[in-house]
């Protein structure tokens, strides 16, 4: 009996959105007469920041400073149309729809800013901290309060845009089943190490890294707090979580999270990722999507890294100790035949 050491490597492409007919989504953006802007969106935000993220695209397409934009998911009745927040589609469908609106509404700003500095809308410029210049002379500037306040009670305009993006569904060759299913691609490489013991078929997982590809990184926090909390949802799928541990068997099955395993603080490898930017063509300042996939190598670079450590490859999930243990006894003994077999 030993603890046997292991390394796997898995990569995987992972697509932004679905060919669900067009896969749309639809924002709306105002100015307040303060000068702050709010979006309203019907995407919902899920705890991956997308609050966040689609802030900042406002904000850059704005020229104003993040804080003065306000998001609104308001819901399906109220907000705009948008498909769902699935397929990791979210900052890519829902950022080129919000710097659809952000454009229109920064149109809307300048013509009445044109008007307060008595110069052309094409020679204006923001310059992101809430201030609107004229190029070439910054001492001609007016602030981005001040024409939201202006633009509704001095000459009845609003201050608004809308935006929508959709890509035309593909349909498919009935001959080859070819079709383009979706907007854009990510790429992930992991590379896990694990320790196996070989008496009692326990796996721990002793690091994970990974490259990622995920086009322009829009908060490289919020990124790698995707890729971490990825990494630790691949191992506790590959090698925890199930709700039918004794499938077909229905009996003791967990009833509740108190009785569903997943690694906790104490089983956490280290973690760590390169993430490389190559923009793409169709996102909003070349963005991808990158939430799902961070779950997704690393899962079968742990089952890799099993079968290296001790010779035993595991084809369903989760990877428990009895799996590896009986796939251990049935190795040592067709090792054991064959050696017979030879003498």
């Amino acid at each position: 009996m030993a603890k046997l050491r292991g390394t796997g490597i898995a990569a995987v492409n992972y697509p932004t959105g679905m060919n669900l007919g067009g896969d749309p989504s639809q924002a709306l953006i105002h100015a307040t007469t303060s000068g702050s802007f709010v979006v309203a969106l019907s995407s919902t935000d899920l705890g991956q920041g997308l609050r966040t993220v689609i802030g900042q695209i406002a904000a850059e397409t704005l020229g104003v400073a993040a804080d003065e934009v306000v998001i609104d998911t308001a819901d399906t009745d109220t907000g705009p149309h948008c498909m769902g927040t699935f397929a990791s589609r979210a900052t890519h469908r829902v950022g080129n729809a919000v710097k659809a609106a952000a454009e229109e509404a920064r149109t809307a700003l300048l013509e009445v800013a044109a008007l307060e500095l008595n110069a052309p809308v094409g020679g204006l410029v923001l310059d992101g901290f809430g201030n609107v210049l004229v190029a070439g002379d910054p001492g001609r500037c007016v602030r981005v309060a001040e024409v939201a306040s202006k633009a509704q009670f001095e000459y009845g305009r609003t201050i608004s845009g809308r935006g929508a993006y959709m890509k035309p569904k593909s349909p498919v060759d009935p001959e080859t089943g070819a079709m383009d299913p979706d907007s854009t691609e990510a790429h992930a490489c992991t590379i896990a190490e694990v320790e196996v013991d070989t008496e009692t078929g326990q796996v721990a997982v002793l690091g994970i890294r990974s490259a990622y590809e995920v086009g322009r990184q829009v908060n490289p926090a919020l990124v790698r707090g995707q890729i971490v909390g990825g990494a630790w949802m691949g191992m506790s799928h590959a090698l925890y979580e199930t709700t039918e541990p004794y499938y077909p068997n229905p009996d003791h099955k967990p009833k509740d999270f108190s009785e569903y395993v997943m690694p906790g603080p104490a089983e956490l490898p280290e973690i760590d990722c390169v993430v490389l930017e190559v923009p793409s063509s169709t996102g909003p300042y070349g963005v991808k999507g990158v939430g799902e996939m961070t779950a997704n190598s690393p899962i079968p670079a742990i089952v890799n890294a099993i079968y290296h450590a001790c010779g035993v490859r595991v084809d369903d999930l989760p990877v428990t100790p009895e799996k590896i243990l009986r796939g251990l006894e049935a190795k040592w003994a067709t090792e054991s035949a064959a050696a017979a077999g030879g003498r």
